[in-house]
Formats: structure tokens, sequence, C-alpha cells
């Protein structure tokens, strides 16, 4: 009886030591201050043309494609996005020269950007080629955040003929890094 009597008395004098606790005063405005700075990383562009499928005459053509580019549809990308970059890669296994160009296209198919790239041919030697990363910042973001549509227009320079039994590939691969601000 006496412990149980003793076990009470410490219960209620721990329970009030708790009452006695240090705190301090709650500053709900640093909500205001929240900011993160999110980096997302994705697949821009792929192709993969073999040389089979660039039958020409040996001199200078022009193979044409246009895809939708609907990233900039979604508001709150657009108006979270602060910098992009595009980073391209391109392997030629072909015995013939490119320029590749990449369009950046409005919703009236007028040409906003042009990025273009020289592929020199191959010589029998691994011939891929890392370009500089194109950086989106200020007026030139801007005028991404336009972007409906990319082209590419692939040029190839004269030179011995290609048909069916032409052998190598054209390859480009590409990233988009996106830096958001979200306050």
């Amino acid at each position: 009886m006496r412990s149980r009597l003793l076990s009470k008395i410490l219960s209620l004098l721990f329970s009030v030591f708790l009452l006695f606790s240090c705190s301090s005063d709650l500053n709900f405005d640093q909500v205001n201050d929240f900011k993160i700075e999110p980096v997302f990383v994705a697949n821009l562009a792929y192709f993969n043309v073999p040389a089979n499928r660039l039958i020409d005459d040996g001199g200078t053509n022009i193979i044409y494609d246009v895809r939708d580019f609907d990233v900039f549809k979604n508001k709150f990308f657009t108006e979270r996005l602060k910098k992009a970059e595009f980073d391209f890669e391109v392997e030629n296994n072909i015995e013939r020269t490119f320029v590749l160009n990449m369009l950046l296209l409005d919703k009236d198919n007028q040409v906003l950007e042009r990025i273009s790239f020289n592929v020199p041919s191959y010589k029998g030697t691994p011939n891929v080629i890392k370009y500089p990363t194109e950086v989106f910042e200020n007026t030139r973001l801007d005028l991404l955040k336009q972007t409906q549509k990319i082209g590419f227009v692939v040029l190839i320079a004269a030179g011995p003929p290609l048909n069916a039994n032409s052998e190598g590939n054209l390859r480009l691969r590409s990233s988009a890094t996106a830096y958001l601000v979200i306050e």
C-alpha cells in the first residue's frame, strides 16, 4: 500500500515537472520564406537513321521532321522555369558529312530559334561528337517557352551516293535539364 502511494506521488511530481518545460514562441511567418529549387533531367530527342534509308543521288538532300513539343502547355512548369540546358550528342557512321538543324517552332510554325550542328563524315574511327551545352536563360528562355514544336532538318552534303546497300547510321541523342524555382 505504501509503495502504491509513493508511486502516485512520484507520478504527480513528474507530471507537474513536465508542465514547467522550456518553450519558445512559434514563428509561422517562416512559411513565407519557403523556397525549393528542383532540377529535372529528361530526354529531349532521339533518332537513329540507317544509311540505307537516306537514298540519294550523291548531291545535297534534305530530310525534314517535326514533332509536337507540349512541355510548355503546363502553366505551373512554365511560370517556375528559370533556366534550361540542352545537351546533344551525334554519332555518324556514314561516309558523308551532314548538317543537323534543330528548329524551335511556335504555334504558327514560325522558327523561334535554329541550333545547328556540323557533323563530319565517318573516316573509319569512332565519330561521336558532344556539342557544347545550349543554355536558355532570360530572353532566350522566353523564346523557348513559346516553343510548341521541334523540327529537325538534316542536310546531306554532296558525296558518294547512298543506296539500299549503304551501311552506317546517323544517331542523335539529346537531353534537357530544367531548373525550377518554387516559392
